[in-house]
């Protein structure tokens, strides 16, 4: 399979397992969800790269533990956000964190346009796109604007820990830090999947679907992908959630929303492509812009 093909799977695979992850919110706190996601990744992970095969020092371990605990804050706080937002809403605006990078990492004319239209982005989806007088709105953005936050720290500390080691091995042990570090918000209720073997089926398929297969494929499809392609590529996947939303969902855009996506949408593009020609240095794992928070 052609490379932009697998790379678009892995990101379909991701935004299904976040649409199955909303439709388990009806019977957990949609953190719940998102701990079972780290916990069943980090189960999945482990059995995979067998991280205690590698030498590890105190200074790698409280790396990569300080990088699970970012990441579990990541998809927390996405989901979090999804929990009120459609999916493509929340994409576009954790977004703002992967820009924010790229635009610190380059310079000239083509980041401060980046920087413009994501910022008219926001604009077109919070003025134009959102009903702030709906309930949960106003946390809802909250929570995706925090999540890109986390996003922006993920991917500084994911480039420094791939740059001395492999990646996913680094990521297998954040993941169980993480899965560990916010067992307590998750504890109250987790046992509630445990209940039910469809549901249990379905935590297990949040963890394969928005984890393990994008953290499979994009080990194949990233070394394939050209600089232009991957930005390219990466500017599509608010457009993908979207759409995922809508199909899978029902979640109908309004034209607010839609208009700020392709916003966001075009930053993502020019903001990838300046921090490409400039190099950013190595990629963090799970990808150049890592596992994406959904």
């Amino acid at each position: 399979m052609p490379a932009p093909a697998l790379f678009m799977f892995s990101a379909l695979s991701q935004y299904v397992g976040a649409a199955v992850a909303v439709g388990l919110f009806d019977h957990m706190p949609a953190t719940t969800v998102a701990w079972w996601r780290l916990a069943v990744s980090a189960v999945l992970l482990v059995a995979w790269r067998r991280p205690w095969r590698a030498p590890w020092t105190l200074r790698t371990l409280a790396g990569s533990a300080l990088f699970g605990v970012v990441l579990g804050a990541m998809n927390l706080l996405f989901y979090a956000a999804i929990a009120y937002l459609p999916l493509g809403t929340a994409v576009s605006l954790e977004y703002l964190g992967p820009v924010a990078v790229a635009a610190l990492a380059g310079r000239g004319a083509r980041v401060r346009v980046a920087v413009g239209l994501a910022l008219l982005g926001v604009v077109s989806i919070s003025g134009l796109g959102l009903d702030w007088s709906a309930p949960g709105t106003a946390a809802g953005a909250a929570f995706a604007v925090l999540a890109g936050a986390a996003w922006a720290v993920y991917i500084v500390l994911g480039r420094r820990i791939a740059a001395g080691r492999d990646g996913l091995t680094s990521l297998a042990v954040g993941t169980i830090v993480g899965a560990i570090f916010y067992a307590p918000v998750a504890v109250p209720t987790a046992g509630v999947a445990l209940s039910d073997l469809a549901l249990l089926a379905a935590v297990v398929g949040v963890g394969v679907l928005s984890s393990l297969i994008p953290y499979a494929i994009e080990q194949v499809a990233l070394t394939r992908l050209a600089a232009h392609t991957f930005a390219l590529l990466t500017s599509l996947l608010p457009a993908t959630s979207l759409l995922v939303g809508l199909v899978v969902l029902g979640q109908v855009p309004t034209v607010g929303e839609a208009v700020g996506l392709v916003l966001i949408s075009v930053a993502v593009l020019l903001a990838r492509t300046d921090a490409q020609r400039g190099g950013t240095g190595p990629a963090p794992p799970g990808g150049p812009e890592g596992p994406e928070g959904s």
